[in-house]
């Protein structure tokens, strides 16, 4: 990040590659937004700093859609960022302290009585993201804290701008969708205490980008609770993006004297490379600064749930093993139904020991003979909840999230456990450290299966708190975990893709996209999904057809194959059931995903097609190697497989083809055979290219 700096220390530009954000604070202490887009200079920022408000009295404020970081109370109208009471009076009404700027991040001060507010921005190195987030430090009496947004994110007057966000339910997540935006409030975000699968915080808006082309602007939460994010087009047409942890303004926590709290990073990225170029840009910051350890590549995984669901045993574990390290598999992990006296899903939550008959010896012998196979060994947990037909709830029925004189809502036949109280998170830190301790385990799938209901605290002098401070348990524990035991690697799961944003990726090293498996489903949802995060992190599967869990599809192992080779690939199909034809030919598929992998998860990707029907296509492109996976969902009236334009290639260079030897000369056209059966059966596959 360069930053540049006024000489009366009152205007600030941060610049990355390619772009620069700007801000100004008056002579009557108001932060204004200056620019956000294309590379300028200070004299650039500072001319613009000198540009008059308009006069909008008495019914429209000139502060509006101008501020920075929009405060309640004052000549303001917007939705405010910062809202917050104390005895007697709510609302803000700051001075400006200085700035600070210090190893990458510039601190902007203020002041309002006792209550101190910064303002924190950064821009990490070869990014052209902005990250903002924002600390309030208490010096005086109580304050309440109603609502506190990471950010309020400023647009240029620009015609007609229209709307991208990821959208769906369990099974259906994040699908794409765009629209124009219209004057008032577009709102999304979460009441159910996790990130959901209704929204992911993330939103994007152009005027007419396309795929590779324009100016697009996009805004993504780093926060695994409930959240908001708030699009505002405002009365004379100027467009905010605002939003943070917390869905209402019913409170987030209270802050005594000598307390602070710290709101998530509310990223923002400003790209004129088009969609696509916007994606690759996000793609290559969560890689270098999100992601941990994103430099080495994720392994083959088999999982047993949909092979075994409950009914597991040793013996049923080590033979599916052995059958999964046949056929490739790097990671072998035993889903629900280990421990306690899980036989459904009625028992057993909160007690993570071993189920003695299941497994005599422990986990121990199970890990050992898998590492004997050459492969890893991975676990399935869910600590966050608990049954009440459990040794924990029996002993601790005040743990869970309730409200007084209430039932007691039960999802799945589970409970919410409140990670808020520090007494549940030692346990659960015993109950973790000693199970990874015990056993040589490399993997956990760490799941969530049920919203905040009756989220009560009743023991607590402010219970609103839980919302934020079960977030801050869970990464609490996490980050604790991960320092413990730095060789075990964490997935983010919630019912599928109910817990994904940038704050769960800081910690985790994939994430469970769907619960939905069925190959042709997976292409509109991986499509979305590719808009903010990397194949690195999307874990999909191949499982059995027809598709039992949602649909009956029947599809081929070939389109089940190269649909999960777009992330991290899975198997979870009961392989017991797979013939001798199969298993052979998922070994094949295995090795040629191998081959692929460091380019798949570590290259820049390009959507060559989306999944609209008909053909699609999407493109990784790592140093001299092209991957392409294609698709055909669907040939009409016998018309003809479209050629594929490759994307980020050399144009002056030769590519070899390397399953056929062809040779191609730069921005090459390609046409390698997709066919399907007149039946209309699915087809796919895998084109690989190398410059000469």
């Amino acid at each position: 990040m360069m930053l540049e700096i006024s000489e009366d220390g009152r205007t600030w530009v941060l610049s990355g590659p390619a772009s620069s954000y700007a801000v100004h604070v008056t002579g009557r202490d108001e932060l204004l937004h200056l620019h956000w887009g294309p590379r300028i200079g200070l004299a650039d920022a500072e001319a613009l700093a000198l540009r008059p408000l308009p006069d909008y009295w008495p019914f429209e404020s000139p502060l509006d859609g101008r501020e920075e970081y929009p405060v309640e109370g004052g000549p303001r109208f917007v939705r405010p960022a910062l809202s917050v009471r104390t005895a007697g009076r709510r609302g803000t009404e700051w001075v400006f302290e200085g700035h600070d700027a210090a190893d990458g991040e510039l601190r902007l001060r203020f002041r309002d009585g006792g209550l101190a507010v910064t303002l924190h921005y950064r821009m990490p190195s070869s990014t052209d993201v902005v990250e903002r987030w924002v600390t309030l430090d208490n010096r005086g009496p109580a304050v309440e804290l109603l609502r506190a947004d990471s950010a309020t994110w400023t647009l240029p007057d620009r015609d007609a701008w229209r709307l991208s966000q990821l959208h769906g339910r369990w099974g259906a997540e994040s699908r794409l969708t765009r629209s124009g935006l219209t004057h008032g409030e577009k709102v999304i975000g979460s009441r159910r205490g996790h990130t959901s699968h209704q929204h992911l915080p993330w939103v994007a808006l152009d005027t007419d980008a396309t795929e590779e082309r324009g100016e697009v602007y996009g805004c993504a939460l780093g926060w695994s609770g409930s959240w908001r994010i708030a699009v505002a087009q405002l009365p004379d047409a100027r467009v905010q993006i605002t939003g943070g942890a917390g869905h209402d303004d019913s409170g987030l926590l209270t802050l005594g004297t000598g307390e602070s709290y710290t709101t998530p990073v509310f990223a923002g990225l400003w790209s004129d490379g088009g969609f696509g170029g916007a994606s690759r840009a996000w793609h290559a910051y969560q890689r270098a600064h999100v992601i941990p350890d994103a430099g080495r590549d994720r392994p083959v995984l088999f999982n047993s749930w949909e092979a075994t669901e409950f009914d597991i045993s040793e013996e049923q574990q080590r033979a599916l093993a052995e059958r999964a390290a046949a056929m490739g598999v790097e990671l072998f992990v035993v889903d629900d139904g280990w421990f306690g006296a899980r036989t459904s899903d009625r028992a057993g939550l909160g007690d993570w020991t071993p189920n003695p008959d299941r497994f005599p010896g422990g986990l121990k012998p199970l890990a050992d003979h898998v590492h004997g196979l050459g492969m890893q060994f991975g676990i399935w947990v869910e600590p966050e909840m608990v049954n009440p037909d459990s040794d924990l709830y029996r002993a601790h029925p005040d743990w869970v999230q309730y409200q007084p004189g209430r039932k007691r809502t039960e999802f799945r036949n589970q409970l919410v456990l409140n990670l808020a109280r520090e007494d549940v998170r030692e346990y659960l830190w015993e109950q973790l450290d000693g199970l990874l301790a015990g056993a040589p385990v490399d993997y956990v799938k760490w799941d969530f299966n049920r919203c905040f209901t009756d989220a009560g605290w009743p023991e607590d002098p402010y219970p609103q708190r839980l919302w934020v401070d079960h977030v801050h348990g869970l990464y609490a524990l996490l980050d604790r975990l991960r320092a413990a035991h730095p060789g075990v690697a964490f997935e983010s799961c919630s019912g599928g893709g109910g817990r994904i944003d940038l704050g769960v990726l800081s910690r985790t090293d994939q994430v469970w996209t769907s619960d939905n498996t069925d190959p042709l489903d997976r292409l509109a949802i991986q499509h979305g999904f590719s808009q903010i995060h990397p194949a690195r992190v999307m874990a999909a599967w191949v499982t059995d057809s027809p598709n039992a869990m949602l649909n009956q599809r029947a599809s081929s192992l070939r389109f089940r194959f190269v649909s999960a080779m777009a992330g991290v690939l899975g198997v979870g199909g009961d392989l017991t059931r797979w013939t001798r034809e199969e298993l052979a030919e998922a070994r094949e598929w295995v090795a040629l995903y191998k081959e692929i992998r460091p380019v798949v998860q570590r290259g820049d990707q390009y959507r060559l097609r989306p999944p609209e029907g008909g053909l699609s296509a999407v493109q990784y492109v790592l140093g001299d190697e092209t991957v392409v996976l294609a698709w055909l969902q669907a040939q009409r009236y016998g018309e003809p497989v479209p050629a594929l334009r490759l994307r980020g290639l050399d144009p002056t260079a030769s590519y070899e083809c390397l399953e056929t030897g062809e040779i191609h000369r730069g921005a090459v056209l390609l046409h390698h055979g997709l066919r399907v059966a007149l039946r209309g059966d699915l087809d796919a596959k895998v084109v690989r290219l190398k410059r000469k």
